[in-house]
C-alpha cells in the first residue's frame, strides 16, 4: 500500500514539473512588457462587424483584411473591440483593420488625436497568452504609477501567431 502511495504521489511530482515546464517553454511565464510611446498611435483602415463570434462574415472580413496586409507590406492585422460579447450567441462589434498612412477604397478610416499611448507587448504561445483582461489591468497599473489617464481604446496588433501588441492611446 505505502509503495503504490509512492508511486502516485511520485507520478504526480513528475507530471506537475513537466507542466510547468511546458507552460515555461510556450512562454506561459514572460512578463508582459510596458512602455510609454511619445507619438501618435498609426492610423487604420478596416472594417467594423457587428454581430455575433461565430458568423462567417466575421471570418470573411479578417481573410479580406490579411489580403489587404499582404498588399501593403510593413503592415500588420489590428483590432478594435468596442463591445466584447460574454458568449457565443451575444453580439460583438469589432474593428478589424491595417495601419495605413493614407485611406484605403471602401473602408473606413481611423485616426487617433492622441500624443502618446501606452505599449504592451506580449510573447507567447497562443495557448498560454493571457487574457486580454490581465493586460488591460498591466496597462491600467502602469497608467497609474505614471500619473496617467488611459482613453479606454484598446487596439490590438498582431505581430505573429505568438507576439501580439496592445496599444492604449493616453489621454
Amino acid at each position: 500500500m505505502k509503495k503504490l502511495l509512492l508511486i502516485g504521489v511520485a507520478l504526480i511530482s513528475a507530471l506537475t514539473i513537466l507542466g510547468f515546464w511546458g507552460f515555461s517553454k510556450l512562454g506561459g511565464n514572460t512578463p508582459i512588457e510596458v512602455t510609454l510611446i511619445e507619438n501618435k498611435p498609426e492610423n487604420l483602415a478596416g472594417i467594423t462587424y457587428r454581430g455575433t463570434p461565430g458568423n462567417e462574415e466575421l471570418g470573411e472580413i479578417f481573410k479580406k483584411m490579411e489580403a489587404q496586409k499582404g498588399l501593403h507590406p510593413g503592415s500588420y492585422l489590428h483590432t478594435i473591440y468596442e463591445v466584447e460579447p460574454a458568449g457565443k450567441l451575444d453580439t460583438m462589434v469589432v474593428f478589424v483593420g491595417i495601419n495605413q498612412i493614407l485611406p484605403l477604397a471602401d473602408m473606413e478610416y481611423r485616426s487617433f488625436e492622441n500624443n502618446r499611448y501606452l505599449l504592451a507587448k506580449i510573447k507567447s504561445n497562443k495557448w498560454v497568452m493571457p487574457d486580454p483582461e490581465k493586460v488591460k489591468e498591466k496597462l491600467s497599473e502602469f497608467a497609474k504609477e505614471n500619473n496617467l489617464e488611459l482613453s479606454g481604446i484598446y487596439i490590438d496588433k498582431i505581430i505573429s501567431e505568438n507576439e501580439v501588441q496592445v496599444i492604449a492611446p493616453v489621454k
